[in-house]
């Protein structure tokens, strides 16, 4: 069910898991992974910035999905690993984000993928790139019109069937662990129950 918000009066934190809430949670993976729900505009008309990936790569191409990767050694902690990915992904300095809270850790079966969502409002109008051997495109999709192109919908992906939610926008379908995330987020949020 669809509820009308009204995003200025949320305190979007009070929302939210807190870094250590969240990475105390148990999910399915043993590789660590972290991404960013980058969301401009928060108290008007908030939107989530998504990458699509480039159709040439080996893993998850062409799809949409947050900025974000595997830990590395170097990483302080998640949220280090999800700005960092941001940085290198879409030219987002760490700097111009506020960490405001976390999601659930989102596991993937095929890849084994533990992912740690933060959530982050970003500031300042510096434009970001693409970073051109990863992603083919940035895309921003208002939190609204997300909420109204949701689905659940069965889907075959590797000659399985699985049931996801799912995102149609358009020409862009989100699905899978970044369409969990997505449809974790609004929940929280009171987008739709």
């Amino acid at each position: 069910m669809i509820c009308p918000v009204d995003y200025g009066a949320l305190e979007l934190s009070d929302l939210l898991l807190t870094h250590q809430e969240a990475v105390d949670l148990k999910a399915h993976g043993n590789r660590e992974a972290a991404v960013l729900l980058p969301i401009m505009d928060w108290s008007h008309e908030p939107r989530l910035i998504f990458t699509e990936r480039r159709a040439d790569l080996n893993k998850h191409a062409g799809e949409i999905s947050f900025p974000g990767g595997m830990s590395e050694p170097d990483d302080e902690d998640l949220a280090t690993t999800a700005l960092r990915e941001s940085h290198e992904e879409i030219n987002l300095r760490p700097e111009r984000v506020e960490i405001v809270g976390a999601l659930a850790p989102v596991g993937t079966f095929v890849t084994s993928y533990r992912i740690q969502p933060f959530v982050g409002i970003v500031t300042g109008d510096e434009p970001l790139v693409a970073n051109p051997q990863e992603v083919a495109s940035i895309l921003h999709f208002g939190v609204d019109d997300l909420v109204d192109a949701y689905a659940m919908r069965r889907l075959v992906r590797r000659g399985m069937p699985i049931r996801t939610p799912t995102f149609d926008m358009g020409r862009h379908m989100i699905w899978g662990a970044t369409a969990r995330i997505l449809a974790d987020f609004l929940i929280r949020i009171r987008a739709f129950t």
